[in-house]
């Protein structure tokens, strides 16, 4: 008999950004995740008209509950674009801290900022002092809710600098939000990602990538689960030992283009005075391997502007049959979840 799948019978659920297309409310995104048989769901970016509403997160707490759903949620970016804007950001924060424990999450989800390009001026570490700055000021907060904040391994910042973000804010309320997708986009392999802050993860979530060389230096692409380089077989043991108290959730962002980092130009390393020799080396093997995606996808998102119409219904099919193949493959191939069993 074969051996089982190094993640067997670990709970699974998916994140809901990724079906953002569909503009589904919380309660038809909880249904979809218990119709699939799933053990978890996180509520990332609500679109639903009510989020922002006390008494609804009352509902959405009860609905998961009935439907014997684990929830977790949060925010979104934390970093203030300015000095003026330190108090708001701070404000904001603490709205999401009361929304994440009304709605029973253990968490909070917080990003520093969308990607590394879009930091405000200044240097890397007068941002994260920021951070650490504003997560000070919610301490007692978040503490007194029994909660912690996961902060997301985004496209802003390298696994090295985020672990001395929890440890210099305090792992007794701070953690991270792991994330396979988003560490290629500065030049990480997720494997370095998890050895840095698999000790700190509160959460994981699964993406897949194409990575492979271009002129200028490296092109990167989401894709569905098992369609990319990273080995989940091989992660997902790892990451066993090293975080087995997380949940795992299914989060295949896709439909949008490859994006290059021309990382072979000299300007391109001033957004990293003091990246790593060797992080990059190991990156760059996964690059030197790769190759990019050969299967159609409808591409979205282009810089910004708004989804032609014609393409609308085209997105939607596309982000929930990613998802269903995301959700397949995990429990097949990789042996996640625990419900869909009985």
């Amino acid at each position: 008999m074969a051996a089982a799948p190094a993640a067997a019978g670990w709970p699974m659920g998916l994140n809901t950004y990724c079906l953002r297309a569909l503009r589904w409310n919380d309660a038809q995104l909880l249904d979809y995740a218990a119709s699939l048989k799933l053990d978890a769901i996180f509520l990332q970016d609500s679109l639903d008209p009510k989020a922002q509403d006390p008494a609804h997160w009352k509902e959405v707490k009860a609905k998961a509950a009935e439907l014997k759903l684990h929830l977790e949620t949060g925010g979104g970016g934390v970093l203030p674009k300015s000095a003026e804007l330190f108090d708001a950001s701070v404000a904001t924060l603490r709205k999401n801290i009361e929304r994440a424990a009304a709605m029973g999450s253990p968490l909070v989800r917080c990003v520093i900022a969308s990607e590394r390009s879009a930091l405000p001026p200044g240097t890397p570490e007068q941002h994260l002092a920021t951070v650490i700055r504003m997560f000070k000021q919610v301490r007692s907060q978040v503490m007194d809710a029994g909660l912690k904040l996961a902060v997301e391994v985004h496209k802003d910042f390298q696994a090295w600098e985020f672990k001395q973000l929890v440890e210099e804010a305090g792992r007794e309320y701070v953690g991270i939000y792991l994330d396979t997708g988003n560490p290629v986009f500065v030049l990480e392999d997720p494997r370095t990602t998890l050895e840095e802050l698999g000790q700190y993860a509160l959460t994981l979530h699964l993406r897949d990538s194409v990575v492979y060389e271009h002129p200028r230096g490296v092109a990167v692409q989401w894709v569905p689960l098992g369609e990319g380089v990273i080995d989940f077989p091989a992660f997902l043991k790892r990451a066993q030992e090293i975080c087995p108290q997380v949940r795992v959730y299914i989060k295949p962002i896709t439909g949008r283009p490859p994006t290059v980092l021309p990382y072979l130009e000299p300007d391109f390393w001033k957004m990293y005075p003091k990246g790593r020799a060797a992080d990059l080396a190991r990156f760059l093997k996964i690059a030197r391997t790769g190759r990019p995606y050969e299967r159609n996808m409808v591409i979205e998102d282009l810089a910004g502007r708004p989804t032609p119409p014609h393409f609308v219904e085209a997105i939607k099919y596309q982000q929930r049959e990613h998802m269903e193949r995301s959700i397949d493959y995990a429990k097949q191939k990789l042996g996640l979840g625990v419900r869909w069993r009985s």
